[in-house]
C-alpha cells in the first residue's frame, strides 16, 4: 500500500488543497468529491429513494402498505411523477459533472479481465486506474439510460398533464418499460450500495469528500498520480522552484498502509 511522501504534502496557501498533510498517524487525505457534488449525489439518492417507496407501493396490492409513508394512496398516486421531475433534474447535473470521467477507456477491459480476482479481493496485476473504474462507469451509464427511459415512460402516463396525447395502447407500453427500468435500476442501486460497504473507505468520499492516499493508490492509482501532478505543476511557479536546493516533491512512494 503506498501514500504520497509527508515532505511532498507541505504546502502554502496558494497550493491547491487535493492532497492534505498527514495526520497523527501517518495517512495521507486525498480530496475526491466537493461539496456540491455530494450534496448533488445526496439529493439524487433521496429522490431515488421516495420513488423506489412510492412507486413499489403502487406496483403491487401487497406493497400498497407503503403508501401510508405518503399519507395514502392519492397522496402517493400525486407525489410521485413529480419525484420524478426532480430526479432527472437532480441527475442531469451529476451526468454534466461527471460524464467525461465515464467514458470507457482501454484500461476498463483489461479490469474487466480481471473481474475474477477483484471479487477475491486480489488486486496484483490489475491495471492502474482513473477516477472511475469499469464498475462504476456501467452504473453511472446504466442509470443515465434507465432514468431516461423512466422519465420518457412517465410522461407518457401521467394522464393528469399528459393523458390526452396518448393511446391506451402506448400507455400500457409505457407502463411496462417505466416498471422494468424501475426494478433494474433498483438492483443495479442496490450492487452499487453493496460495492460501497464492501470496499473499505469508498463510503468516506461521499459523506467527508476524501479518501486515503491508500486507497487512492490501491484503487485509482493513475487519478492519484494526476492529482499529485497537479500539485507539483503548481509548485513550479512558487519562488526557489528552481533553486537545484530547493527539495521537490516525487510524486508517488510507497509508505504505510491505509
Amino acid at each position: 500500500m503506498s501514500v504520497l511522501h509527508t515532505d511532498e504534502l507541505k504546502r502554502d496557501e496558494q497550493i491547491p488543497r487535493h492532497v492534505h498533510d498527514a495526520d497523527r498517524k501517518g495517512r495521507v487525505y486525498v480530496d475526491r468529491y466537493n461539496t456540491t457534488q455530494r450534496i448533488n449525489h445526496w439529493i439524487t439518492a433521496a429522490l431515488f429513494t421516495l420513488l423506489t417507496l412510492s412507486g413499489l407501493s403502487l406496483f403491487h396490492p401487497s406493497l400498497f402498505f407503503l403508501s401510508n409513508l405518503f399519507g395514502g394512496g392519492q397522496d402517493t398516486r400525486a407525489y410521485h411523477p413529480w419525484f420524478g421531475v426532480f430526479l432527472i433534474v437532480s441527475f442531469a447535473m451529476l451526468f454534466v459533472r461527471f460524464v467525461k470521467l465515464n467514458v470507457p477507456n482501454r484500461d476498463d477491459v483489461r479490469w474487466m479481465r480481471k473481474l475474477g480476482n477483484i471479487v477475491q479481493n486480489k488486486h496484483a496485476g490489475l491495471p492502474e486506474l482513473g477516477k472511475y473504474n469499469a464498475g462504476q462507469k456501467m452504473v453511472f451509464w446504466g442509470q443515465s439510460a434507465l432514468i431516461s427511459v423512466m422519465f420518457v415512460s412517465g410522461i407518457v402516463i401521467w394522464d393528469q398533464y399528459f393523458g390526452k396525447y396518448t393511446s391506451i395502447d402506448i400507455k400500457r407500453y409505457a407502463l411496462a418499460a417505466h416498471s422494468m427500468a424501475a426494478l433494474i435500476a433498483i438492483l443495479i442501486i442496490i450492487v452499487h450500495i453493496y460495492a460501497g460497504i464492501w470496499i473499505k473507505g469508498t463510503t468516506r468520499a461521499m459523506i467527508r469528500g476524501s479518501v486515503t492516499g491508500g486507497w487512492a493508490y490501491r484503487h485509482h492509482r493513475k487519478w492519484l498520480r494526476k492529482v499529485a501532478l497537479g500539485r507539483e505543476e503548481a509548485r513550479a511557479g512558487e519562488p526557489g522552484a528552481n533553486d537545484p536546493h530547493s527539495p521537490m516533491p516525487g510524486p508517488v512512494s510507497h509508505g504505510p498502509a491505509e
